[in-house]
């Protein structure tokens, strides 16, 4: 297979800072391998305490002095536009970057690149349309909300849809008035590069927008636990989740985050069982299975079961795994060696705990790169690994089950709570089983199409807090209560007495 090779790679990748692009002080690299060949094809700026410290100072000036934080919503809501025509007018190289990059099929990295100029535009017009609150007391009292940037926040971001995902922290942060200091994956740091040079030509200032590649260890540890970084926002590992809450304990910092999952897809006799079997496929073995709301452990009403689950094996051996820039591939390749590695172990694992039905190894004529055939394992046991356990590749784990209460018991039964998938034409059911299930965002008879509005996490080990529509609003803004008295102010008259 030949490999494809976009053109004009850079020959490194450095950090942004205060409006240039600059290597890391004491001059650290790291190596960036493609997922197809495994082989480096760049060096970055590897980012390290004294990195972080200019970042965040340059971003604190730019806060506590420049016009960004002082400007009028409509304002910013200009550039945020502008940011948002510049990424569709680059969608294709986007697009391009982020498969080489990745490993994502090129069909589903063009979508990314769509998504990511809405995330933008989305919050353009909510600055702009927004109202705060009013609370009045005739005659006596007027109480208002005035809403305010909070200052220099840290954006952590994962590798797999990363443009689109720094794109869904950036623009509530940029939005509401605040400055940035973003530090992507150090598995795929090479879209991330292209925001400087979008958010230079769109007219924001400098000192905004910082960029600090590296390793979460040492970039991502010293912006979590630098004093001047009052919010943090972490999309990643539920372990990693919790390093950074008590890292950013001691200086009781706001956070939110987004974490692992391991959500359910329930399906129930009465389903349109071909819309069904559409949606679940897709649900996990879209982005390569790499996605937090995966649909990973799909539960069947044993009616159906033996069906489902011989029609599920038949379409996942079906799936066209290749070339990610091939525009027919439906599964491309896996981010990098070391997440290959995990996920193969997953399907070891599975083969010791379950009925293997699909996949289980790599695809044939795929001798190199990160490539794993769709694997489907069925009768999983709810103790089971792959049951319990977030492999974020694409692997699926099928279990019958008998009846409503069993379903819930099994949806339920892990330490995550992100996403659920629920299939019935039973209106009362499910409507019941919606809001008995432990997740923070459930898709009923549909894939998952999330409207920008609503709020996105999850509960459980799954996440804190909610972003998404306002709630990203009240994430990167403070909410100062404001009292006016109308008439006479009627305090009692403490030391009047003799």
């Amino acid at each position: 297979m030949t490999h494809y090779i976009p053109e004009d790679l850079p020959s490194s990748i450095q950090h942004f800072i205060n409006g240039k692009f600059v290597d890391s002080v004491g001059g650290e690299t790291f190596d960036v391998l493609d997922p197809v060949s495994n082989t480096s094809y760049v060096t970055a700026a590897a980012g390290q305490k004294a990195d972080i410290d200019l970042a965040v100072a340059a971003a604190k000036h730019a806060f506590q002095h420049g016009p960004w934080p002082r400007m009028m919503p409509r304002q910013r809501s200009r550039v945020l536009h502008t940011i948002a025509d510049l990424v569709e007018s680059r969608g294709q190289r986007l697009a391009e970057l982020e498969t080489f990059d990745t490993g994502l099929p090129i069909t589903q990295s063009l979508g990314q690149a769509n998504r990511a100029a809405e995330n933008f535009r989305f919050f353009a017009d909510l600055i702009v349309a927004q109202s705060d609150d009013t609370y009045k007391v005739p005659g006596r009292q007027v109480n208002y909300v005035n809403r305010k940037p909070i200052g220099v926040a840290g954006l952590i971001t994962p590798w797999n849809t990363p443009f689109m995902l720094e794109s869904w922290k950036l623009a509530p942060a940029l939005a509401t008035g605040n400055t940035v200091v973003l530090k992507p994956a150090e598995f795929t740091p090479l879209s991330a590069s292209l925001w400087a040079e979008i958010f230079r030509e769109a007219g924001v200032p400098d000192g905004v927008f910082n960029l600090v590649n590296g390793l979460g260890e040492e970039a991502g540890d010293a912006l979590v636990k630098h004093p001047d970084v009052p919010l943090i926002s972490f999309t990643g590992e539920s372990r990693t989740g919790q390093i950074i809450f008590g890292n950013a304990a001691p200086f009781l910092k706001g956070l939110s985050m987004e974490l692992g999952g391991k959500s359910p897809a329930v399906v129930f006799a009465d389903a349109d069982i071909e819309a069904a079997l559409d949606a679940t496929v897709f649900g996990v073995f879209s982005l390569n299975g790499e996605r937090c709301t995966a649909g990973s452990r799909i539960l069947v009403e044993r009616s159906i079961y033996d069906d489902f689950v011989a029609r599920y094996a038949e379409r996942a051996k079906n799936i066209v795994v290749g070339d990610p820039h091939d525009p027919a591939t439906e599964v491309g390749a896996l981010v990098h060696p070391e997440h290959y590695d995990k996920v193969m172990s997953y399907v070891e694992i599975g083969k010791t705990e379950a009925r293997l039905v699909a996949g289980g190894g790599r695809p044939e004529g795929l001798e190199t790169g990160n490539y794993v055939s769709p694997t489907v394992f069925a009768d999983v046991s709810p103790d089971a690994r792959i049951f319990q356990e977030e492999i974020f590749g694409p692997v699926v784990a099928i279990t019958p089950f008998d009846t409503d209460e069993e379903a819930l018991e099994l949806a339920n039964n892990t330490r995550y709570g992100l996403a659920a998938y629920i299939w019935t034409n039973n209106l009362k059911r499910a409507h019941n089983f919606s809001q008995s299930v432990e997740a923070g965002m459930v898709w009923l008879n549909s894939n998952n199409v999330r409207d920008l509005r609503t709020p996105f996490g999850g509960v459980k080990a799954s996440g804190l807090g909610h972003e998404g529509g306002y709630r990203s609003i009240d994430f990167y803004t403070d909410q100062q209560a404001v009292h006016i008295t109308l008439g006479e102010a009627h305090s009692p008259r403490f030391g009047t007495s003799k």
